[in-house]
């Protein structure tokens, strides 16, 4: 028998109609929407409502004490854990959860993209494939995935592609690593590698993300060195560059002590220094700015923060 731990966390999955027909996140209780009658023979599941939030109410704290909850849970013997989600934050959430469990154990985060008493609503499917994914033996040691209109993706590359259309998900340039049949398990790929960074320090470090632009200049960089914070994640354009109004901001920050990272807001690709001139990439590099790879600024900015709070070297973080 193997036991699976269901921890609920609210989000559309969870949700109900109020009275204007307008969808309130979190307003069923877990044993409400969670229909385990379709469970194959052999998979005990006990269900744990640790938090009941809209996903863009989710903080990194709450996602600490879930980590905290799925690795005890481990320790008392669980094979896997299912932690439903709401579907705004799913993809940042379960990235940052594959950075910091240090366990074999399949960790599936799902949701919804319709509530369960919606008309072709996926929540029944999307969270006994979950279950049946994080009782297989094929999803060890490969970190935390999301499961999805019957697709397994790595949490490092999984986006929300749709507002609201059943197929919510997908990992651009990567594909998925699987799929599920019915309850079938089937595996194509796996990660090459997994980054795990366990935290060593209590504090979360404040890390911003600012988007580059036409004509962008450096209000906002300089607004976040104003206001302290450590890291600064720009989303730069093509393989790298800013605008030049920004640079002189970034400079700046640098000189106070902050450490910023460079991505890319393109779908596919990687930051690199393939050009030389004022605010490109190779100049942002060359003074101090961490290359971000192929990473998106969500994923960069999880990433910065759980390297710095595991006190890992960032850049050689980034270059792993």
């Amino acid at each position: 028998m193997k036991k699976v731990a269901l921890i609920t966390t609210g989000g559309t999955i969870a949700s109900r109609e109020n009275e204007e027909g307008r969808l309130v996140s979190g307003a069923l209780a877990s044993e409400d929407y969670c229909d385990l009658d379709e469970l194959p023979a052999g998979i005990e599941v006990i269900i744990f409502p640790l938090i009941n939030k809209p996903s863009m109410h989710v903080s990194l704290n709450d996602l600490n004490q879930i980590a905290g909850k799925i690795i005890d849970l481990f320790d008392e013997g669980f094979h896997g854990a299912v932690v439903t989600h709401g579907t705004d934050s799913l993809e940042e959430s379960a990235y940052y959860l594959d950075l910091i469990i240090k366990r074999k154990n399949p960790v599936v985060v799902t949701g919804s993209q319709r509530s369960s008493a919606a008309s072709g609503s996926d929540a029944d499917t999307n969270l006994i494939q979950s279950i049946c994914a994080a009782a297989s033996e094929k999803l060890n040691d490969i970190g935390t995935v999301v499961v999805f209109n019957e697709r397994i993706f790595s949490a490092k590359y999984v986006k929300k592609e749709h507002a609201y259309n059943l197929q919510g998900f997908e990992s651009f340039g990567y594909g998925h690593l699987g799929t599920i049949d019915g309850q079938k398990v089937i595996l194509y790929q796996k990660p090459a590698e997994r980054q795990v960074y366990p935290a060593t320090l209590k504090k979360i470090p404040k890390v911003e993300i600012i988007k580059c632009y036409l004509d962008a200049d450096g209000a906002f960089i300089d607004t976040c060195i104003n206001n302290q914070v450590e890291g600064i994640v720009l989303e730069g354009n093509g393989r790298g560059q800013i605008a030049p109004e920004q640079m002189n901001a970034v400079l700046r920050g640098i000189e106070q002590g902050i450490t910023f990272v460079l991505t890319t807001s393109s779908e596919q690709g990687r930051v690199d220094v393939t050009y030389d001139y004022y605010a490109s990439a190779h100049h942002l590099f060359k003074n101090g700015v961490i290359l971000g790879s192929d990473m998106n600024s969500k994923k960069a900015r999880l990433k910065l923060i759980a390297l710095l709070r595991s006190n890992t070297d960032v850049r050689e973080g980034f270059e792993e």
